[in-house]
């Protein structure tokens, strides 16, 4: 073969091999996404969808822990493509009602955002992208980092709540599952171990926590704070609809911060996950460094974030652009 002939499939090889880099992100999944994806067909969508994060929280402080826990919830369990949102039908539980996602709220102001977005673009955002844009918004309302997030996820069509506890791990299962069901997605101990430091904020109800109080005191946990959790606490058996909660970091409780870690490090987490995080000689050694440094908190944070928002996503001709978020369009 000539050296002229050998060159170009040499050529050829290269530009295979540097377009086979530029279509591949983190994980596999995330082909299909892009920064910026609605420039052309709705340009204001992400501004739109901030300003409403922000004007909700305003409001509604505790918004912003929701759309925090959407992010985990939603594409932590096979996809990010809004399947939590959907309501149950008569065939099918929706995964917002199992006992898995107890605690989660503020859905309805997710329908104010699409509401806000379709009134300029139409048929455009999916409510998967405003699920992840809002919580990107919502972790900045609470002062932690600006994290850019790329878009172009599609609504799936049916919920996942048969399958949801494979994915997502409980507060009380052993540091070998969590880490496990993470690993699975691409997060790494320190992400891991940073995604925890989401505890920072909002509240843990009682019927999460009581027992570590009830019948005997769990030994683990710092004395002075156990009379903090009992006053806050006081049935052994509490009412699950009943306003009993105890704040996940007592110092800045609206703050997403390192101050968790410091906290677990002494002690004060309240659930199991929280106190096995800070003693697993696995994940320990990231604990005192989040503790000592915020920014290495928030780097972790970030890059973690950024795996599980481009978990599995429906892209392309994939699944369905919804009207309303909290129902899947009917196909006649």
């Amino acid at each position: 073969m000539a050296p002229k002939s050998l060159l170009v499939i040499f050529c050829l090889s290269l530009l295979a091999i540097a377009s086979s880099s530029d279509t591949t992100t983190s994980s596999d999944e995330s082909v299909g996404l892009a920064a910026n994806f609605y420039k052309d067909s709705c340009p204001q969508a992400e501004d739109i969808i901030k300003e409403q994060v922000m004007l909700l929280y305003k409001r509604h402080k505790n918004t912003a822990f929701s759309w925090l826990r959407n992010i985990f919830h939603d594409c932590g369990v096979e996809s990010c493509d809004a399947s939590l949102l959907l309501d149950s039908t008569r065939r099918t539980l929706s995964e917002k009602e199992t006992d898995r996602s107890f605690g989660l709220r503020n859905f309805r102001y997710l329908e104010t955002i699409k509401e806000a977005v379709e009134r300029e673009c139409p048929g455009v955002v999916s409510c998967a992208d405003i699920l992840v844009l809002s919580g990107r918004d919502g972790i900045v309302a609470l002062g932690g980092p600006h994290i850019p997030l790329k878009t172009g996820r599609r609504d799936g069509r049916k919920s996942r709540a048969d399958i949801l506890e494979q994915y997502l791990p409980d507060h009380n299962e052993s540091m070998t599952v969590v880490l496990e069901r993470f690993k699975n997605i691409g997060i790494d101990t320190p992400g891991v171990v940073a995604l925890l430091g989401s505890h920072s904020v909002g509240r843990t109800h009682c019927v999460k926590l009581v027992h570590r109080l009830y019948p005997e005191v769990d030994p683990a946990l710092d004395p002075g704070h156990v009379e903090h959790m009992l006053h806050k606490c006081p049935d052994a058996i509490p009412d699950p609809k009943a306003v009993q909660y105890v704040r996940n970091d007592r110092g800045t409780p609206m703050k997403l911060d390192n101050n968790y870690y410091r906290n677990i490090l002494d002690n004060k987490g309240l659930l199991i996950v929280d106190h096995q995080l800070a003693n697993d000689k696995r994940t320990k050694p990231y604990v005192k460094k989040m503790a000592k440094s915020q920014d290495y908190f928030f780097k972790h944070f970030g890059r973690a974030i950024t795996i599980l928002t481009e978990n599995n996503p429906l892209t392309g001709t994939q699944g369905e652009i919804r009207k309303q978020c909290n129902v899947a369009n009917k196909h006649h």
